[in-house]
């Protein structure tokens, strides 16, 4: 450390608050990383003991399921788990896990009902949001890096030292930079360094770990140049204050929500809950619907089924499970236009990143910690294709009309949790890092204005 900066050390560790500022960040930040991974870890704890009485509570079904060899009963009153373990980084920004399942039980009915079911919570409950590391860094590390740098000038010319320290040899912009960076730097380290424990902690991927840490760089240094933009122009320390609040309120509270509303009136996206209904009115209407009709509809996607024997009078599975399937095809064109714009919503809301900085480091934290909207997709594509393997396992005995015992019982489809994508949110970065660099480069630029004044 050069004689300079522990100079600035000396000084800065003078003033309690600025200090007490440093710790509480800190403790703040240790915190949230710590909170975040007890969560994580309660949520493996449950994916583990689901995993347990599931296998527990089928081998209990068993021998009654199969005793009559009814394969339609064994279908009906089998519910095989799903499962979507989260990933060493999410204890960073929890996300979509807070108010989604991430375990769900499914079995061989229609499936749009049982994966939107889930979204029927009470809104207040999530209102809060979870108190996590993204929090943190969004919300709250602006508030200190505004606190360690409003009145870095104003304070100088208050206490009547600033005409002082313009004399001063290379007391021009290496003076203010200097002092700023070592408050910047050292907010930035007590924010970093719980992350960096955390990372360790749970074995997260060094190349996810690089950008997360390039991210919130990128983030401190677009509210450092900007703290110095306002701080170095002159004016007294509560009006420097009160500008560089208000601009935290808009960049952090207003422009996201006004921009999400704008999202919301030009994506508009149908509630899962309002497919869930419209596929249980399609499975309602079937009971009235002709069953040889319905089961002509079914062979379509199904041909190799065709040449099943005729139904017989009163109640079939063959007919129940049909029409069931029938269900969730009545709704496709509807769940796909969903997916898209779900998935148009996300690209747009990525897109605000470029302007609004705090947009920008929620879309890397989250995708680094893959709890996004994306994720979610990912974990619902897993769940339909293993619906698809439970139904298609029962089909084989139910249209040959094979008995079904304990040994194809014991050959029932097993879920697998969907591979973590090994993409990394580049997109966001690329629109974080640029803008982080030129309003660093306009404060340091501002800098050398004061030695000129």
């Amino acid at each position: 450390m050069s004689a300079s900066l522990r100079h600035e050390w000396r000084l800065l560790s003078r003033s309690r608050w600025a200090v007490a500022a440093l710790l509480l960040l800190l403790v703040l930040a240790s915190t949230a990383v710590w909170s975040g991974l007890r969560e994580v870890e309660r949520q493996r704890d449950t994916i583990a003991r689901m995993a347990e009485l599931q296998r527990q509570e089928l081998a209990a079904q068993a021998p009654r399921l199969t005793r009559k060899g009814d394969v339609g009963t064994v279908g009906y009153y089998s519910h095989p788990g799903t499962w979507d373990p989260p990933t060493s980084a999410a204890f960073l920004a929890l996300g979509l896990r807070d108010a989604t399942p991430y375990v769900l039980r499914v079995h061989a009915l229609a499936l749009q009902s049982q994966l939107h079911a889930g979204e029927s919570f009470n809104p207040e409950l999530a209102l809060a949001g979870r108190f996590d590391f993204a929090f943190v860094a969004v919300y709250l590390l602006p508030l200190f890096l505004i606190a360690l740098l409003y009145d870095l000038v104003s304070s100088e010319r208050q206490a009547g030292r600033l005409a002082t320290l313009l004399a001063l040899p290379n007391a021009g912009r290496q003076l203010w930079l200097r002092r700023a960076a070592l408050r910047v730097g050292l907010a930035a380290l007590c924010v970093l360094l719980p992350v960096l424990v955390g990372a360790a902690v749970s074995g997260m991927p060094v190349a996810a770990l690089a950008v997360v840490v390039i991210a919130v760089l990128a983030y401190v240094a677009c509210w450092a140049g900007l703290a110095l933009l306002v701080a170095m122009r002159g004016g007294s320390s509560v009006a420097n204050a009160t500008a560089l609040m208000g601009a935290w309120a808009v960049l952090t509270l207003v422009l996201p929500t006004l921009g999400n509303a704008a999202l919301n009136r030009a994506v508009p996206v149908r509630q899962g809950v309002e497919l869930m209904l419209a596929q249980r009115q399609a499975v309602h209407g079937a009971w009235d619907q002709s069953r040889e009709e319905t089961l002509a509809r079914f062979f379509k996607t199904y041909p190799q089924w065709q040449h099943t024997a005729p139904l017989p009078e009163g109640f079939h599975w063959k007919w129940y499970y049909a029409f069931q399937h029938l269900g969730d095809v009545s709704v496709a064109p509807q769940v796909a236009a969903y997916r898209d714009a779900l998935v148009a919503r996300q690209r747009a809301t990525e897109g605000l990143g470029f302007a609004l900085p705090g947009v920008g480091l929620q879309a890397v934290l989250h995708r680094a910690a893959h709890t996004d909207l994306l994720a979610q997709l990912a974990y619902q594509d897993a769940v339909t294709a293993f619906h698809t393997r439970l139904r298609e396992h029962y089909y084989s005995y139910l249209f040959d009309g094979k008995p079904y015992g304990l040994d194809d019982y014991a050959r029932l489809p097993r879920f697998e949790a969907p591979a973590v994508a090994t993409g990394l949110p580049v997109a966001p970065l690329l629109a974080l890092v640029p803008l982080g660099a030129a309003l660093l480069a306009l404060g340091a630029r501002a800098a050398g204005r004061v030695a000129r004044s």
